[in-house]
């Protein structure tokens, strides 16, 4: 069984500022990627998809591509 990418790293707090984090976890269409496709708990993913979206809506992210 794979380990959760947050865990394997030791990240306590996911933030919305960490855009090179976040981007890992977005597709090329800028949408989310899934937690299957991720290999994170659902708490993480939880965290990672607050994060995200917090972000796109500072301006930090995209919500779609161009």
């Amino acid at each position: 069984m794979k380990q959760d990418y947050f865990s394997s790293n030791n990240i306590k707090y996911i933030d919305y500022k960490d855009l090179d984090l976040l981007r890992k976890f977005i597709a090329a269409n800028a949408r989310m990627m899934g937690r299957k496709k991720t290999n994170t708990t659902s708490k993480n993913q939880r965290k990672l998809a607050e994060a995200i979206k917090r972000a796109r809506f500072m301006g930090l992210l995209p919500f779609i591509a161009k």
